[in-house]
């Protein structure tokens, strides 16, 4: 199915067979396509890029389509990268995090530290984290993959 180009979000790069790999939910997913491209909230003179994931409906394009800046979505690739690594050793916590000190890590980023967090707030943290966890563990070989790649294309870019 082809991305369309008349909306305001314009595509460049685009992945128009996203719903052939949308992890487990490929081959029965709403998400179309992939793209990257101009941003729908350009102001005149200011042009930003943004990714976009497009929804299809079966009848329509969706309004819940989500389009990203894409430094945000590297900052989600970093939180990913971050909460993985957390939760390969969280096992030695009795309660997979340690309610004292919520704290995972600070990273550095544009002269500040995004910080990343066990969730205290959240009142069913207890149970949700295990669910998160063995979530994470189930979807272990996908999200794997898929980290290789990226490694990978860090590794070619120099980084």
């Amino acid at each position: 199915m082809k991305i369309p180009t008349s909306l305001k979000h314009k595509p460049v790069v685009v992945s128009e067979n996203y719903e052939q790999v949308d992890g487990r939910y490929a081959r029965n997913t709403d998400a179309k396509g992939l793209s990257l491209g101009l941003a729908q909230w350009n102001d005149r003179g200011k042009v930003d890029i943004s990714a976009k994931v497009w929804r299809y409906t079966g009848e329509k394009w969706s309004r819940q389509s989500e389009e990203l800046p894409m430094h945000r979505v590297l900052d989600l690739a970093i939180l990913i990268c971050r909460s993985n690594l957390y939760f390969q050793d969280a096992y030695r916590f009795p309660k997979m995090y340690d309610p004292d000190n919520t704290m995972i890590d600070r990273i550095g980023l544009q002269g500040d530290a995004m910080s990343v967090s066990v969730c205290a707030d959240n009142p069913m943290i207890d149970q949700d984290i295990k669910l998160f966890a063995q979530a994470l563990s189930d979807d272990g070989e996908m999200i794997g993959e898929r980290l290789r790649v990226l490694s990978r294309l860090l590794k070619e870019m120099g980084y």
